[in-house]
């Protein structure tokens, strides 16, 4: 599949798309009823409802029954663990070996053109791969397991509000809706926060260390970070909810930080077809740090003015604010 017919190479030799970045017309005054209605589509289909009907299986199927999670006992946490790490393994490893392994598509829809250096000094083991596995395997996974295990078992034994679905279907489904919603908001407020100088210096630099992403950066986070990424779990430990919206917002929570890095605009899947990965703004944050803090539909960059829609008069906007002090 041709990728120039999507997008080309810039100056500096990195593909961007030919459209520029832009917000769905959902919050903005006056209210967009058309906008809304184009915008639901791209907001389920396909990752939205794929995470979301994951989260029905692993719920019904995959998880210990809620008298059985009444105790903290290890059988069942470290269960769950073990879940956790086969799927992170299956769903990231399989993206990574299918984009850098076998390198299925080369570099077509690639935003860099380079792929990591095999020997990198300023990593972990001097490694980019391996540092991204070591701080997934031995803090992400561990930490999302353990904000699991807490909510699971606090939710077991009646001590968060539950959620029936037959008492008020119509909330069930809404909440429901507003799962990723509501982890955008949760990630753009505390992404926002650790780009402040001590704790960037000091937490988010290991992640930022990633100019040039695959799927393993998307977990590649310092511990402290990884505690206050999976916090988006106290949501549900105030607004009543059935475990199915949390399971939802765990899953969205450990997986879907691969398709974010992945570093592709489009998975290729067939001569003719690919799946697009809307993450290009997540890129441009990789590269430039200081733009795109959000994840997608709601527009807070706009409202707090570090947006970068991949134009150079944004790039010219950046300048100024660099130059302004400006972060």
């Amino acid at each position: 599949m041709d990728d120039s017919e999507f997008g080309k190479e810039d100056q500096r030799g990195f593909w961007k798309p030919n459209s520029l970045i832009r917000y769905p017309d959902v919050f903005v005054w006056p209210p967009n009823l058309l906008g809304v209605l184009r915008w639901v589509p791209n907001y389920l289909f396909p990752l939205g409802i794929a995470y979301a009907l994951l989260a029905l299986v692993v719920w019904t199927w995959l998880t210990p029954s809620i008298p059985r999670m009444q105790t903290l006992s290890a059988d069942w946490i470290l269960y769950i663990f073990a879940r956790n790490v086969a799927f992170i393994t299956l769903v990231v490893g399989g993206q990574h070996v299918w984009l850098y392994v076998k390198k299925a598509q080369g570099t077509s829809f690639k935003y860099n053109r380079k792929w990591p250096a095999p020997k990198a000094p300023g990593f972990a083991f001097g490694s980019q791969l391996k540092d991204n596995l070591f701080w997934a395997f031995c803090s992400g996974v561990p930490i999302w397991t353990a904000w699991e295990v807490l909510t699971l078992w606090l939710y077991s034994n009646g001590y968060i509000a539950g959620l029936v679905s037959t008492d008020n279907p119509i909330w069930f489904v809404a909440l429901w809706f507003m799962v990723p919603l509501l982890h955008e908001l949760h990630f753009f407020c505390i992404h926002r926060m650790i780009h402040w100088p001590p704790l960037y210096k000091r937490i988010h630099k290991i992640h930022h260390r990633n100019i040039n992403p695959g799927p393993w950066s998307g977990l590649s986070m310092h511990p402290i970070e990884h505690l206050i990424y999976f916090s988006g779990f106290l949501i549900y430990w105030i607004v009543p909810a059935h475990p199915l919206h949390f399971m939802h917002l765990s899953l969205m929570a450990g997986l879907a930080p691969a398709q974010g890095h992945t570093g592709f605009d489009r998975i290729v899947i067939g001569k003719n077809s690919a799946v697009h990965l809307p993450y290009y703004a997540h890129y441009l944050h990789h590269r430039l740090f200081e733009v795109n803090y959000a994840d997608g539909t709601i527009p807070f960059d706009k409202w707090f003015g570090s947006f970068h829609d991949g134009s150079a008069a944004s790039d010219e906007a950046l300048k100024a604010r660099r130059r302004g002090g400006i972060r």
